[in-house]
């Protein structure tokens, strides 16, 4: 018998699968259809390591089970190929953005396909492909035209060193998450998308996504944070100011007022003599982010602006101060602030000296929001909260001093970078400065070849230094789209031919994520993103693998933009993933998340060289729960080799036989078809091979085994060791076809019922010994049989049995005396 040669049968597989097309999906096939994806990689220089292939395997298990059992299924890979890592590279070296991007992406295709993923090939995107891009740029289009897409000057979070504007969603503990560098505040115009005004939308169809983890849907609720108060309208030296509270009923505990440090208010009623000390204040804030502005634990500070605002329910005069929790992005730029009742405000009011007057009376902690009775409330007293927020909404909008109101703690997304290696944004700006949507046949709008990706001192981003690309002519369609002219092209007849300047800033790497998996769908359509007939058949994906790090942005964005889409009639479902699974982290051998800088990263390469393909993902599934972080141990990896080997040679040198297996052999190939596919369909990878090598252990020990039975166990081993499994179904069982589509195996109940029962034996309460006993056996063969068991008769020997205990299937019992 040849020996199990992992490195000729894998790459003989590999060549076969790609040659015969084994795992392309046909869109309209007659097969109930199954969409599993993956969340696709970044490419970065450093290639993959060993925590990479476990949502790959997993999904790829999955999706090789459904194929067996009939299913039409679509399971694609590619690329989030756009962001500053290319950039930053290209800064350093020269190289390209686009040269260091494709040499990534080959080099995680070829580590991808070395683990023989059942992925098709033929759907492979890429963010920064024309082709792909093109219909980025045309779906922010349809954004931009449903007035979802607009642009706002506003306080933004600058990154000195890479120079770009970070998302609030990309500061980490006040620093750059791509570099590490404290961010700054910083006023520049920024394109932005309306997600706000879906946040009801996104909030409510959360409870429609019941395969989703609760810790991921609490988490976006979280982000989303709605909220349902009162807005409140405070006379300020004169100016009137509205401020929302979620605890109305506590109006009349409101003892200061509090502005943002940018609320514009601010210098205009600031007295002379508090003025330095406001604006040294002011400086300090704009030097900081808003996490660590807004951060919960961090020493409280402000400055009384000199001013005065009126308490609207009760006419007094409270002080006006600014502080930094205070965000102008956030509400109004204005709070009423509480200090009895809220823990922030006492904070503040005990640092400063300012009054706290309780207003709910019978509370264990002053700061619940529910339960108690209002008191020092005048029309308010002896009411409990929820008949007070009630009373109070009612008295305000009586005197048109405010209304009920629902806030979200969502703000809109920031949609531009300052960078080059992003999508570029299809929007023209005339002389007059107004924005203008270019024509869909001006798409995709490509990036200029320029010298420098440095964006300039002041933020203006690297493109604008390509004049050329920057300034163009042309003029209005008919649908007030704007079409530019090529050198030496001239306009039809007629029209009048105007001076543009391109949008010079490119959209974020969020951007491509968060359509891609329709474009898996239709992949190489080049008139549509994706037409409907493929959207109608895939439907949305049936199953999402990914890291936990994605529970909020992109998983809220992809959400978004698919509403949006569903909306304008481009997809016919409202959410795009139906199942959602988040695998836990593969740590080093240390314990530690995997880092290059901590030098505890496990190349695949070297795995799959020494060990095979195979049995990484065998050992990977087997490490322990899918959804649980667990060391690498390298030692493991030889025990599930040598496991590997063991199947091998059961296949080849164990007789095989066409006739009926033995009871106890059909019996344990039945648990081990129901155990590994229940386990499968559960992400219980690590019991189903549990369950395999139970299988093999036993297969060692009988003499000849049943051939019919064994191709079901080659066709259960197919999904995790699909190499080794080809092998064997081709030259042991001689199949001329592909196991990839052999119909999964099937067993008959009834032969996984035990025909024999084990009984315990007591004598006086104590176990003595055990014996095996027909299902149908009676009282009496069980007693006769006890009576004979010779550990059991020592103690029955050493006195007169009293009684005897029969129950049934359990337990035989004795009493001497």
């Amino acid at each position: 018998m040849s020996k199990y040669n992992h490195q000729k049968i894998e790459q003989k597989w590999q060549k076969f699968w790609e040659e015969n097309k084994t795992f392309a999906a046909t869109t309209g096939s007659d097969k109930q259809k199954y969409y599993a994806l993956d969340m696709f990689p970044y490419p970065s220089g450093v290639g993959l390591h060993v925590g990479h292939p476990e949502g790959y395997t997993a999904t790829d298990i999955i999706c090789r089970k459904k194929r067996h059992q009939g299913f039409e299924v679509l399971h694609p890979m590619g690329w989030d190929a756009f962001g500053l890592p290319a950039e930053n590279y290209a800064l350093k070296t020269g190289v390209h953005p686009a040269a260091s991007t494709a040499e990534n992406i080959k080099t995680f295709k070829r580590q991808i396909q070395s683990f023989g993923f059942s992925y098709d090939w033929d759907r492979e995107v890429a963010t920064t492909d024309e082709g792909y891009y093109k219909w980025t740029q045309w779906i922010f289009l349809q954004l931009f035209k449903k007035d979802l897409a607009y642009e706002k000057e506003m306080a933004m979070n600058w990154c000195p060193e890479c120079r770009v504007v970070a998302a609030n969603e990309e500061v980490e503990q006040g620093t750059h998450e791509r570099c590490g560098t404290p961010v700054e505040r910083k006023n520049l115009r920024q394109w932005m998308f309306g997600i706000t005004k879906y946040a009801d939308r996104l909030l409510d169809d959360l409870d429609t996504l019941p395969e989703w983890p609760e810790a991921i849907k609490t988490q976006q609720r979280n982000w989303i944070g709605k909220s349902v108060g009162a807005e409140v309208d405070f006379d300020l030296e004169g100016e009137k100011v509205r401020v929302f509270t979620t605890r109305p009923d506590t109006l009349f505990g409101a003892t200061y007022f509090v502005l943002s440090p940018e609320h514009p208010l601010v210098s205009q009623i600031t007295t002379e003599e508090k003025r330095a000390e406001v604006e040294k204040y002011q400086k300090n804030c704009a030097a900081k982010s808003e996490l660590e502005r807004t951060e919960l634990n961090k020493d409280k500070s402000g400055v009384f602006t000199g001013a005065f605002a009126i308490n609207p329910v009760n006419g007094k005069k409270i002080q006006v101060w600014i502080a930094d929790y205070v965000m102008m992005s956030y509400g109004t730029g204005a709070i009423m602030a509480v200090p009895a009742h809220d823990e922030r405000d006492q904070e503040f009011a005990t640092k400063f000296g300012l009054d706290i007057i309780e207003v709910v009376g019978g509370l264990e902690d002053p700061f619940q929001k529910s339960g108690g009775k209002l008191k020092n409330s005048d029309f308010l007293d002896g009411l409990n909260v929820e008949e007070a927020t009630a009373k109070m909404i009612t008295h305000l909008e009586a005197k048109k001093i405010g209304e009920k109101k629902i806030n979200f703690k969502l703000r809109d997304w920031i949609f531009t970078r300052q960078r080059f290696w992003g999508e570029p944004i299809p929007l023209v700006f005339d002389t007059e400065g107004k924005v203008h949507a270019l024509d869909d046949s001006e798409l995709p709008l490509t990036l200029p070849e320029i010298d420098d990706y440095h964006p300039t001192a002041d933020g203006e981003p690297p493109l604008a230094r390509a004049e050329d690309w920057v300034k163009v002519k042309g003029y209005f369609t008919s649908e007030g789209t704007v079409k530019t002219l090529k050198k030496g092209e001239s306009a039809p007849g007629g029209v009048e031919i105007q001076e543009f300047k391109r949008e010079t800033s490119t959209m974020p790497n969020w951007a491509g994520s968060s359509w891609y998996w329709l474009r898996y769908m239709d992949a190489n359509n080049e008139q549509e993103f994706c037409s409907k007939e493929s959207d109608k058949y895939w439907g949305n994906v049936d199953l999402y693998v990914g890291g936990t790090e994605h529970a909020v942005l992109h998983l809220l964005y992809a959400r978004f933009w698919h509403k949006v889409l569903y909306d304008l009639g481009l997809t016919h479902t409202i959410e795009p993933f139906k199942k959602l699974i988040n695998q836990g982290l593969i740590l080093g051998r240390d314990g530690e998340k995997m880092s290059k800088s901590r030098g505890n990263v496990v190349n695949p390469d070297e795995i799959v060289e020494e060990f095979g393909a195979d049995t990484l993902r065998m050992y990977e599934m087997f490490m322990g729960p899918f959804e649980q972080a667990k060391p690498w141990a390298a030692d493991a990896v030889g025990g599930m080799r040598k496991f590997l080997d063991k199947v091998w040679r059961t296949f080849n040198e164990k007789k095989m036989g066409d006739g009926c297996p033995l009871p106890a052999f059909r019996k344990v190939v039945g648990q081990t078809i129901k155990k590994v596919e229940e386990d499968i369909d559960e992400f219980k990878f690590n019991t189903a091979i549990s369950q395999l090598m139970i299988f093999f252990n036993e297969a060692q020990k009988s003499p000849e085994l049943s051939r019919g039975a064994m191709k079901k166990i080659c066709i259960l081993l197919s999904p995790f060791a699909p190499h080794l499994a080809e092998e064997i179904w081709s030259t042991v069982f001689e199949e001329k076809e592909s196991i990839a589509y052999a119909p999964w195996p099937t067993y008959d109940p009834q032969f996984l019922i035990d025909d024999t029962v084990n009984y315990a034996v007591q004598v006086n309460g104590k176990l003595r010994g055990d014996f095996q006993l027909p299902k149908d056996g009676s009282k009496e063969e069980a007693i006769a049989m006890a009576k004979g068991l010779e550990k059991v008769q020592k103690y029955l020997n050493e006195g007169e049995i009293k009684k005897e205990v029969f129950v049934p299937g359990k337990i035989v019992g004795f009493v001497v005396k």
